[in-house]
């Protein structure tokens, strides 16, 4: 199948000049959204000092829900940041040619969605300014981390996959802030140009920056499936009911998977819209996005299954009890909810028009991602509420002030995303140039245009 469709169209020039462009002065919309996602988040910060003055009760929590919206919320992103490398690494040792135009938004979606993931242990811990104490240090208070605790496996695995994404991130953007340096002037030129790294596009350079790339693009690709099966143990490893399961670490990264691709459809859409990136951003690419999310809600609606078939055929009273408190109680609207967005919503992609009809795709990819929101808290909030005990069994009521940093949490990424979007190529240079017609060998197509970095 030729994914490269329009693109072929376009000459290397028209691609330095299309990217280059979007990097210029932005417009009244841009900064208006800018202001709506700042105010948003200045809500987000006022909630999390006062939440530190008052202490957790103001997030809501009680026993025994002392996880709630904030482990939510940090599982969330952590799957959101999973989509990013498995376009730009797995796919890229796979030599998949359709992920050139969309690799780099979805890389910068990994980065920014892990910030974001970082942030909420530490709102979650109240007293963020003991954090430290999950390091490894030598102290006189003879304190040491428990390495078997998952939660510490947590810290070293996203530690671990950030730095790995980010240095991969990094390498991948060199070549292109070089192209941005030679068509810049004054103090943009010379911030470009340290960024660049000195970057001429030798001989020499290019071999070296292909084997970096390729390195890493194979250290990363183990960490899309490590890490999220990782976060999974917090809850595999607790005796909790509906908690304890070996189905979790695959169930995690294909839900994973599924959300990311739903949160890269929510941000390339608008962008090839603005940027007027139609050439490069097809239809083609918009097919292969809604087939890989209908994929991976299959799979998770598999495991759904298997879950609750596996609840009931243990024989196990509190694990049916569970399943049977999710779907009737209090929190039944949640769990419906779920499969409805995760199980029922991705089925219109059976439907070949629907996966390149841009307000079906950006509908059904915001559905996708409330479900997979709703995934993470009916795991947390309502198997807490019905655990072993009567007596603890509760209901959590979110409050103003933890809604309020939750909301502000996309704020935060969103602030990151757009800000990148106008001082970073958002679209990968190089890559796309590879799936074009080679000038020197199809001279007419660029001889209007000249040539390209």
């Amino acid at each position: 199948m030729n994914f490269q469709g329009k693109s072929a169209d376009a000459s290397w020039a028209d691609v330095n000049r299309d990217v280059i462009r979007t990097v210029g002065m932005p417009g009244n919309t841009y900064f208006a959204w800018m202001c709506l996602v700042g105010l948003t988040l200045a809500a987000g910060l006022a909630a999390w000092p006062w939440q530190i003055y008052v202490g957790m009760g103001a997030a809501g929590k009680r026993t025994p829900q002392m996880w709630a919206m904030y482990i939510t919320t940090f599982v969330f992103w952590i799957g959101i940041g999973h989509a990013g490398t498995l376009i730009s690494a797995v796919l890229y040792l796979f030599r998949a040619k359709w992920r050139t135009s969309i690799y780099r938004g979805a890389e910068a979606m990994t980065i920014f969605a892990v910030m974001t993931a970082g942030l909420f242990p530490l709102i979650h811990a109240g007293r963020m300014w003991f954090a430290y104490w999950l390091m490894p240090y030598p102290n006189q208070r003879y304190l040491w981390p428990n390495f078997k605790s998952p939660l510490v496996w947590d810290v070293f695995a996203i530690s671990t996959y950030l730095t790995i994404s980010l240095v991969f991130f990094v390498i991948g953007l060199v070549p292109d802030i070089a192209a941005l340096r030679d068509s810049a002037t004054g103090v943009k030129r010379r911030i470009y140009a340290v960024l660049a790294l000195g970057w001429e596009g030798s001989d020499s350079q290019w071999r070296h920056y292909r084997r970096a790339y390729g390195l890493f693009a194979a250290l990363a690709t183990p960490l899309v499936l490590s890490v999220h099966s990782v976060v999974s143990f917090d809850f595999a490893m607790a005796l909790v009911p509906g908690w304890h399961s070996t189905l979790f670490a695959p169930f995690f990264v294909d839900g994973a998977i599924f959300s990311g691709f739903a949160m890269v459809l929510i941000l390339i859409l608008p962008m090839r819209y603005l940027f007027d990136w139609y050439t490069y951003i097809t239809d083609k690419h918009l097919d292969a996005m809604a087939k890989l999310i209908l994929v991976t809600s299959l799979v998770l609606t598999y495991f759904y299954a298997c879950e609750v078939f596996t609840a009931w055929y243990s024989g196990d009273h509190f694990e049916r009890a569970s399943v049977f408190a999710k779907a009737t109680k209090q929190y039944a609207w949640a769990y419906w909810l779920m499969y409805f967005c995760n199980s029922v919503v991705p089925l219109i992609f059976f439907w070949k028009r629907a996966r390149t009809h841009v307000g079906i795709l950006y509908v059904a990819s915001i559905l996708v991602l409330i479900g997979m929101w709703f995934e993470r808290f009916n795991i947390i909030v309502p198997g807490l509420a019905h655990d072993f005990y009567p007596y603890t069994w509760g209901t959590y009521v979110p409050t103003l002030t933890d809604s309020a940093i939750i909301v502000g949490s996309f704020a935060w990424f969103f602030l990151l995303f757009l800000g990148f979007i106008r001082v970073m190529p958002s679209l990968s240079i190089v890559e796309v140039k590879e799936v074009l017609a080679h000038p020197l060998k199809h001279p007419r197509k660029h001889d209007a245009h000249g040539g390209g970095h």
